[in-house]
């Protein structure tokens, strides 16, 4: 089981900003897990006095390292403890020695770290002091916060006295895995600002500590990697009694001469596949800072190589409304490279970062993990595995362990004959079972569920910027639990409720049996989907999909087929209720790639026989304004149609334009489209067509007499709904007063009930959206919603999609557990995500959900669903939501589907507040 933990921690990798207020883990001095030979001193008085006895709360040999002789003033005795990988260090605890023998404790010490341990640097406070306050005396351990905190593999505690006295020390380290890989960075010296009427702002880099010259900075890092998100005024500071100006580094336009843009350079441990850069920026454009308005990174595979003449460029969203701070992700398109160096171009005079984080998958050979498995140890006392010295950077290069090969091939070898004959008796229940479910069904013209917007292949491009993240993710109380406590990211105590469900779902017997047979291969608290892409996994899960089409379907290449049934939500689950075989379902493939329609064959033939009803609309009268998205089979386009109320005649779906042109969404096939794809698009129209509600996005006309093919349907001047929201503020006498666009409470409240009834009118006809979210809701001048499909094609959102092995693209942080884990999509899944959008609507779309959570621990979460065992997060409680409204988004994200309002219920719920 350890070999599977390892492979599964060194195969998954995508990691996001450290908060070092919860980055507060014991690194294992006390308990052990850093072991006796990664402990060194200068000196030792005795054998029993040595450095492996320097741990914090242990009275083993004579109870803590002394080093030899009276320490004087000018001595520089130190302990050096080896991390066995860059750790991100935020805490040290020191203790003296308390035994009969003596009684020694340091007054004070200095701190030293290296990251190579060849090139040693001194950390020094925010004011530049060296000296930390030491023990007072030699029982009580005392606790120093590093500010800044700092980056490193090895530390060395230097004792600092000021007579000549003996010292003795016991010392515990705290932190977190430093997963970003950032070894140092390179950018030019930051400048002064001076405002007038406002203070001057120092926008250096006052931590950083690497070399200084000719006005550039090189070889180390600071400020830039310190986890301080800089506030929204600049010149405003966290709590350190700072200059104003300190949290961020900022350049002047005319300070890089007439390039117009600052060069930065990064260097990483190691090669790794980069997908994404992240970026906090300022944008008080008032006093002439913007975020950057493009940037263009070049890469190198090896720091001896050459850079790579290909780049990713990427332009950003300039914002001149709101004033916050924001995280700009830049998408690195899986860019392979050792080094990165990226150019950051002005959109106004000042340009200011003040933090940058990478994110990218884990580049190590399966050849190299096997190497590492022999040679490092799993602690079965934690959940993070504990890496040596000689591990933390893997090399080709390493000496295989030969007395562990013949044992480790002999191990593999059995596994496979056990698989082979695994797979073999699956095969065989499969063939039988399929014989024995041969039988006949009566299929319904009703029955129908309509998947919009799901999986698809869609190209990810670029991602919009993300606000600061909270800190933290609490639950809330629901009407049938007790209220549960905040819990935090990284706080290993979760609090659980007084009352645990532990009814799982109710899937059929082969689905439950194949689905709990790949979790029992695996450690018990990562989920299925975290651990695609592990060989011996997708193996298992290879032979689970044969014996189940509910499972997330990795062997298939996309989702697997919902349950489509005539049952209510509460209802979809019960073993009872009826299902569709898989050779009933027809699945309707998107023009955008971001649409998979799972529709029963023979309603699929019932209305392909019918003609087209939307009328055809003269296509040179469509006046293209910007490509909203794209994906495999085409494009949808914002355009502007021409004379569309009067082609529509007496009853047009169209509002009141009061003289201002219509602008409308056409998706458009591709030229080079497959016959299929050409199909399933007529197809999509005729189902569209279906879709009659104010609040569901209606299609206008069609241009299908000649190529390319095209469907025309409504588009909302005020764009999508997480736009509008993530621009303004609430409504408030500041916001009137300095003319801020806002929103009250109550427009929130209408905006929530108009999605409660579109989903109501979607839930009447069974269609299932399966990607509901702020992105996919459209709204117009007067704040009338209207639910759309194509969010997931739009290369702005492309961060809200987690793609799983290059299979699927999945809106993760919206789905409900049972649908990431066991592939069930249903109206109460759509619920779920109705929950999610709410408290997007209520957190004014500031923030994604989850935000302190990667992608990966997102579905981990998920795994804590399935186990009920109490320990999953939550989202927390807006500060604009009433508790009413958020007890209603907690029964949406009830554990069992039963548990979950219909959105009926829903609509019936929300509606009151509007008329309070």
């Amino acid at each position: 089981m350890h070999l599977f933990l390892l492979l599964i921690f060194q195969a998954t990798a995508a990691f996001g900003q450290i908060d070092p207020a919860h980055c507060r883990y014991a690194l294992g001095m006390e308990d052990g897990r850093i072991k006796d030979d990664a402990i060194t001193a200068s000196s030792q008085w005795y054998a029993t006095t040595g450095p492996q006895y320097a741990r914090l709360n242990r009275e083993e040999g004579d109870g803590a390292w002394c080093p030899h002789g009276q320490l004087e003033p000018s001595d520089s005795q130190y302990l050096q403890v080896d991390l066995g990988r860059l750790t991100f260090l935020t805490v040290v605890g020191t203790q003296g020695r308390y035994r009969n023998s003596g009684n020694e404790f340091a007054r004070a010490y200095r701190l030293n770290y290296s990251r190579d341990g060849l090139l040693w640097k001194s950390w020094r406070n925010r004011l530049g002091n060296t000296v930390m306050e030491g023990n007072k005396n030699a029982y009580a351990s005392v606790i120093n916060d590093l500010h800044p905190p700092i980056i490193t593999r090895y530390v060395r505690l230097i004792p600092v006295t000021i007579l000549s006295t003996t010292v003795c020390m016991r010392v515990e380290l705290y932190g977190c895995p430093w997963e970003d890989g950032l070894i140092s960075y390179s950018a030019p010296e930051g400048q002064l600002m001076m405002p007038p009427g406002y203070p001057i702002a120092s926008l250096n880099d006052s931590t950083y500590d690497g070399a200084h010259e000719k006005k550039k900075l090189f070889g180390g890092m600071g400020q830039l990697t310190d986890g301080v998100i800089g506030l929204d005024d600049f010149l405003l500071t966290r709590q350190y009694h700072v200059w104003p100006g300190y949290d961020y580094l900022g350049w002047r336009n005319d300070s890089q001469g007439t390039q117009g843009y600052v060069e930065m350079e990064f260097v990483f441990d190691r090669q790794r596949n980069f997908t994404s850069m992240k970026v906090h920026s300022n944008n008080m454009f008032s006093r002439g800072v913007k975020i950057f308005s493009s940037v263009s990174c070049w890469f190198k595979p090896r720091l001896i190589a050459g850079w790579e003449t290909e780049t990713v460029a990427f332009k950003t969203v300039l914002d001149d409304r709101n004033p916050s701070a924001r995280y700009v992700t830049v998408p690195l398109n899986r860019r392979t490279a050792k080094s990165i160096r990226c150019h950051f171009y002005f959109a106004d005079v000042w340009m200011m970062f003040s933090e940058i984080s990478f994110q990218s998958e884990d580049t190590v050979l399966p050849t190299q993990m096997t190497l590492a498995v022999t040679s490092t140890p799993v602690n079965e006392e934690t959940t993070m595995p504990t890496t040596p010295k000689t591990s933390a950077s893997p090399s080709a290069s390493d000496p295989p362990d030969d007395g562990n090969t013949p044992i480790l091939i002999g191990c593999l070898v059995t596994i496979i004959l056990l698989l082979v004959i695994i797979i073999f008796l699956i095969l065989w229940c499969q063939y039988v079972c399929k014989v024995l479910e041969k039988a006949p069904r009566r299929i319904l013209d009703e029955e129908v569920t309509v998947r919009l917007s799901s999986c698809s292949d869609t190209i990810i491009l670029q991602t919009p910027p993300v606000p600061p993240r909270s800190s933290h993710s609490p639950a809330g109380p629901t009407n049938t639990d007790p209220h549960y406590e905040r819990v935090f990211l990284l706080d290993p105590q979760y609090q659980n409720p007084a009352v645990l469900r532990n009814k799982l779902p109710e899937l059929s017997q082969s689905a439950e049996a194949s689905a709990l047979s790949v979790f029992s291969m695996f450690p018990p608290h990562l989920p299925p989907a975290l651990l695609l892409g592990n060989p011996l996994y997708d193996l298992l899960l290879l032979t689970s999909c044969h014996m189940t089409s509910g499972w997330l379907r990795a062997c298939g290449g996309g989702y697997a087929e919902p349950d489509v049934t005539q049952c209510t939500p509460h209802q979809c689950f019960h073993s009872n209720a009826p299902h569709y075989a898989e050779t009933d379902i027809v699945r309707l493939q998107g023009v955008t790639g971001s649409n998979m329609y799972a529709v029963p064959a023979l309603t699929v033939d019932s209305l392909t026989r019918k003609d087209i009803s939307a009328a055809e609309f003269p296509r040179q009268q469509l006046i293209f304004r910007e490509k909203l998205g794209e994906g495999q089979f085409g494009e949808v386009h914002l355009c502007e149609a021409e004379g569309l109320p009067e082609f529509l005649g007496e009853g047009s779906p169209l509002p009141d334009r009061d003289g201002h042109s219509v602008l409308v969404a056409v998706k458009q096939l591709r030229a080079d489209a497959t016959s299929q794809a050409r199909n399933d698009f007529l197809k999509e129209i005729k189902i569209m067509s279906r879709l009659n509600d104010p609040n569901i996005i209606r299609l206008l006309c069609v241009c299908v007499s000649s190529d390319p093919l095209c469907m025309v349907t409504e588009y909302m001047e005020n764009g999508d709904l997480n736009m509008f929201l993530s621009q303004r503020e609430i409504e408030s006498t500041l916001t009137h007063a300095n003319n801020i666009p806002s929103v009250s409470l109550s427009d929130l409240l209408h905006m929530s009930v108009q999605i409660s009834s579109g989903m109501k009118y979607l839930a009447s006809l069974n269609f299932v959206h399966r990607d509901l979210a702020t992105r996919n809701c459209l709204l117009d001048r007067r704040l009338t919603i209207k639910i759309a499909d194509f969010g997931m094609s739009r290369n702005l959102y492309s961060s809200d999609y987690y793609r799983i092995q290059g299979r699927a693209v999945l809106p993760i942080r919206w789905m409900a557990w049972e649908s990431i884990l066991l592939g069930k999509f249903t109206t109460a899944s759509d619920v779920w995500a109705f929950g999610v959008t709410l408290w997007e609507i209520f957190t004014l779309c500031k923030e994604q959900p989850y935000s302190l959570l990667s992608d990966e621990q997102v579905i981990e979460n998920t795994g804590e669903f399935f186990r009920n065992q109490g320990r999953q997060i939550f989202l927390y409680a807006p500060p604009l939501c009433p508790p009413s409204l958020f007890e209603l988004m907690m029964r949406c994200w009830s554990r069992d589907i039963t548990d979950r309002p219909t959105f009926e219920g829903l609509y019936q719920a929300l509606k009151p507040h509007v008329n309070q």
